[in-house]
């Protein structure tokens, strides 16, 4: 078996044991991996009817056949539950060294079921596997976690845990590996904390077996030079990391401020990735095999030495939250990591609750007793709400359950700015129109990498697009996110896709595992896994009405900057995205594209 590890680990936390099984590789074929095959085996075992939090509800950790491997960026895994967040299949993604670090040790993906009685941790060495007792974890935060575990497991090992705001199963918790990678988005590390599970260790010395090893070093090398040559994987991301976007994404107009309420400030050159390289960084940090190594590791205020905020961060507390302290943001940062929470929609969530401050629903008797301000532009008070956010402390207990929850608790929902439940990123769907048509039809939730339509429409790659025409726009955010589920599928990263294109992912795919994907039936497969994932959604009760953004983005014009004047035109968008999706005209998939992609 080639790329294929060609096990799965199966643990059913509550009986304290585990099984491994056998791929099933004509299954994995047809759904590649990771993403793709982990969300049809969640499909195919799990009610979509399901609570989150119930111990019926499955999380599998997925990596991809090319994870392992010599393929550049081959370290992603997934995590794929049902999301406490969205109540949709949530399915987020992380880099750093853990999921090549699962594939050595010989397992394609672990699924997780029921619910352990006391917390636990698993440790993997190969073929050793122990469920242990993780009661001295308990409570500790993720550096605490990771540091005690090597030392009791080595320096070698790698660790995906949670933190405290996991196991306090707040509703927006990930799941954090390698200290500062994480798969942050939908709230999977609340389900992972509701099953009494505090962390996996794995070591791994196994080598990923490659069908044609000669030609395989070849590819690899051609790909790594189209990456290099690329001025976004080859310049950009390696300078300034995903930060080099604030000045340009700023500059287009589409720059969200103050929960939405702006897209465009002049302040932005304070927490871009220009300065955060002038002022705090330290170095690079790349994850297993990257060449463009946009990780990046920074140092806080009082010398501390931590993982550097992303692009998403850099907004979400910076101009979402109308702060521009670089060092503030870098802080807030380091909470998420250590509290496990996602970045984005911890920050947004803060810039919700500024904004319902600002309009009086929260009055000041109410966080009084929090010492921190819900001002827009207070520097101290992202950080401050970040742990209260984390230990579920205060007003921060409410935020632990995402914006959505916390707007709908005062009658104004539509302060939330979220899909399906789900915070936006950091693009105004208003300035970028396909962008929001992918907001507004992403599988998870308010999404960025589901389908990077700022990609041709705003860096012009793989060509330039007019970000305000709908011409065409559906028909590309099919492509895009096909070709994502492809990406997420294979155990790479997305960035990869600025400088390839789905014949180098199926070149890639078929030197490792010996497969004969062309461009057009690997992009078929995404298209499989796509529809698959909006099957599950429907049948969990998430019907087509939910493909809508925030009414602020589709009534109210940005009011100044260079997208000054613009809403988003979703409803003359969906009607042509759902016929390129061989949906009918309410959104629900055909019986003949079920057919034809043979979903049954």
């Amino acid at each position: 078996m080639f790329g294929y590890a060609g096990k799965i680990l199966r643990v059913d936390l509550t009986s304290g044991t585990y099984k491994v099984e056998d791929l099933n590789l004509d299954l994995a074929k047809k759904y590649i991996g990771g993403r793709g095959l982990g969300s049809k085996i969640f499909f195919d075992e799990v009610d979509p009817n399901v609570e989150p939090f119930s111990p019926e509800n499955k999380l599998i950790v997925a990596t991809g056949p090319l994870s392992g491997t010599p393929v550049p960026t081959g370290g992603r895994y997934m995590v794929i539950t049902k999301s406490p967040l969205t109540g949709a299949i949530a399915c987020s993604n992380s880099g750093g060294y853990f999921g090549a670090e699962l594939k050595a040790a010989g397992y394609d993906m672990i699924i997780l079921e029921g619910k352990a009685e006391k917390p636990v941790y698993i440790a993997i060495e190969d073929d050793k596997i122990e469920i242990k007792e993780a009661g001295h974890l308990w409570g500790k935060l993720v550096s605490e976690t990771t540091d005690e575990l090597k030392k009791e497991h080595g320096e070698k090992v790698r660790v995906l845990c949670i933190g405290p705001a996991g196991e306090k199963l707040s509703r927006i918790a990930a799941v954090i590996n390698d200290y500062d990678r994480a798969a942050g988005r939908s709230g999977v590390g609340a389900v992972m904390g509701s099953k009494n599970l505090k962390a996996i260790v794995v070591r791994g010395t196994k080598a990923v077996k490659l069908y044609d090893e000669e030609k395989v070093k070849d590819v690899v090398a051609s790909k790594i030079k189209m990456l290099r040559e690329n001025g976004v994987t080859g310049q950009g991301l390696p300078t300034y990391g995903t930060a080099v976007l604030v000045n340009i994404i700023n500059e287009h107009g589409i720059f969200p401020v103050a929960n939405f309420q702006r897209a465009y400030t002049e302040n932005a050159d304070y927490i871009s990735g220009e300065t955060m390289t002038r002022d705090i960084l330290v170095r690079k940090n790349p994850c297993y095999r990257c060449p463009i190594a946009c990780g990046r590791w920074v140092r806080l205020k009082d010398g501390k030495e931590v993982g550097g905020p992303e692009y998403e961060t850099l907004w979400a507390f910076g101009a979402d939250c109308d702060v521009y302290d670089i060092n503030a943001v870098a802080e807030a940062n380091f909470w998420c990591n250590e509290y496990g929470l996602d970045t984005i929609s911890t920050g947004t969530t803060i810039a919700a609750a500024m904004e319902l401050y600002e309009k009086g629903y929260v009055k000041d008797e109410e966080i009084k007793d929090d010492g921190y301000s819900l001002k827009f532009g207070d520097a101290e008070a992202i950080v401050g709400w970040t742990k209260k956010i984390g230990a579920r402390e205060g007003f921060g207990d409410k935020m632990a359950e995402g914006s959505y929850r916390l707007c709908e608790a005062y009658g104004v929902p539509e302060l939330s700015m979220s899909v399906k439940k789900q915070e936006l990123p950091a693009y105004d769907p208003r300035g970028v129109q396909g962008h929001g048509l992918e907001y507004a039809t992403s599988n998870r939730g308010g999404c960025h990498v589901r389908g990077y339509m700022i990609s041709p429409e705003i860096l012009g790659a793989p060509q330039k697009i007019d970000r305000f025409s709908l011409e065409g726009k559906a028909e590309w955010v099919k492509v895009f996110q096909d070709l994502t589920a492809v990406i997420d599928s294979l155990g790479l990263c997305l960035f990869t896709s600025f400088a390839l294109g789905a014949p180098d992912y199926a070149e890639l795919m078929n030197v490792v595992s010996g497969t004969d994907f062309t461009a057009e039936t690997i992009l078929e497969a995404g298209s499989r896994i796509w529809t698959l994932e909006r099957v599950f959604n429907l049948k969990a009760g998430i019907d087509p009405s939910e493909d809508k953004l925030p009414k602020r983005l589709l009534e109210d014009p940005i009011p100044e900057g260079p997208s000054k004047g613009h809403v988003h035109r979703l409803s003359e968008l969906l009607p042509k995205y759902y016929e390129v999706r061989g949906w009918d005209e309410k959104g629900y998939p055909k019986e003949e594209t079920l057919e034809k992609l043979g979903i049954k």
